[in-house]
């Protein structure tokens, strides 16, 4: 998911051209925006962390770009490629390296586990919309 921080400073098109040119394929793609509530949804699993409120209310704060990216080894590569949390830490080349704001403003969200990942693009997409046969090569992934 490419935060609002991102889709503000209008890097949207540079962060999807490294994830094409990454060899990703992107399945399926929406802005949208999150409210409060859909927010303090998608990241529950930080509700005990002291950060919780600072993140709902930026990922809420404006329109976001999510999407279902396939690849073989998706989750672990796609982690290298955005780099750490922060940015200041991130490696040269990184999406957050070269597009984010700060640690809070990272300007890309990840999968940590193909669990998560599932989890997380059910969240926003339905799997007909992103198992599609024409997508995939198979009715089923």
């Amino acid at each position: 998911m490419i935060k609002p921080g991102a889709v503000r400073n209008k890097h949207i098109g540079h962060i999807l051209s490294k994830i094409e040119e990454a060899g990703y394929t992107i399945a399926a793609i929406k802005t949208t925006r999150l409210t409060i509530d859909q927010a303090a949804d998608f990241y529950s699993v930080h509700k005990d962390r002291p950060f919780f409120q600072e993140l709902i209310e930026f990922m809420s704060s404006g329109p976001i770009v999510a999407m279902v990216l396939l690849k073989d080894n998706a989750v672990e590569d796609f982690r290298r490629l955005i780099g750490a949390t922060d940015p200041a830490q991130a490696a040269e080349g990184t999406i957050r390296r070269l597009f984010a704001t700060s640690k809070s403003h990272n300007a890309i969200h990840g999968s940590d586990s193909d669990e998560n990942a599932e989890k997380e693009s059910s969240f926003f997409f339905s799997r007909q919309e992103y198992l599609r046969k024409d997508i995939v090569g198979t009715e089923e992934s």
